[in-house]
């Protein structure tokens, strides 16, 4: 009996064995899976995955040329981890920049500075989710100035003749800033803030880089996705006297 009972105590050996095998090899499966979920995905712009994006609406009080302007700007692009956007920016002057006579390409009618400004915008959000938090940005783009005559506002029937610019001038502008921004809703944002305008290699009549370079007191609205807010959790104490 205990020769006949041998292959079966074997073959129930074995099958323990490869069970615990099976065991083994779920059990370091599920140990490595688990390791792989706690590590969190890292970047070159910090920790974190989260993708989303913003626009902005700004405008800048000014001086050009020792003249008031208003830069009304567009910019928005990628909001990254919570700290990083990366898009474009637009902005033109709005208002009558009159051209002093010795500088106007026709002396016998006003003419008025047009401005604008496009190219890359970078800002770097520090503690977004924070209700007031800090922002600087940087904008590096092309920037142009040309003449015109403006028309009054009865004037616009001959809109070839105002529209007409001339001594187009082209050059290089590089802009850093900072902003206090303020977190009105979870879609909208307010950022006053300051910048200042360089420019290099003006050539139009009476704007050279020193005119054209200046502070600017910027009023900034924000709207789009901002990422995921942080849930603060609450934890009740028990104090005993």
């Amino acid at each position: 009996m205990s020769n006949g009972g041998k292959p079966f105590r074997d073959c129930h050996t074995g099958i323990n064995q490869e069970s615990m095998k099976i065991r083994l090899i779920v059990v370091i499966l599920i140990f490595t899976a688990s390791l792989a979920n706690a590590q969190e995905i890292q970047t070159l712009f910090g920790k974190g995955n989260s993708t989303s994006g913003y626009g902005a609406l700004s405008n800048k009080f000014t001086t050009i040329n020792g003249t008031y302007a208003n830069l009304s700007e567009v910019y928005g692009g990628v909001f990254i981890n919570r700290r990083w956007m990366v898009g474009m920016g637009f902005a033109a002057s709005t208002n009558d920049i009159r051209v002093p006579q010795q500088h106007s390409v026709n002396p016998l009618i006003p003419m008025t500075y047009q401005y604008g400004q496009g190219g890359l915008m970078l800002e770097r959000v520090i503690k977004s989710n924070r209700s007031i938090h800090l922002v600087v940005n940087l904008f590096s783009g092309v920037g142009f100035t040309a003449q015109y005559n403006r028309p009054e506002w009865g004037d616009w029937d001959d809109f070839d003749t105002y529209t007409t610019t001339h001594d187009e001038n082209w050059f290089y502008v590089l802009e850093p800033g900072a902003q206090l921004e303020m977190n009105l809703f979870r879609w909208l944002r307010l950022s006053p803030g300051i910048s200042y305008r360089n420019t290099y290699g003006s050539e139009g009549r009476g704007l050279s880089d020193n005119d054209l370079s200046n502070w600017s007191y910027n009023i900034t609205l924000k709207f789009g996705g901002f990422g995921k807010r942080n849930r603060i959790k609450h934890s009740t104490e028990v104090i005993s006297n």
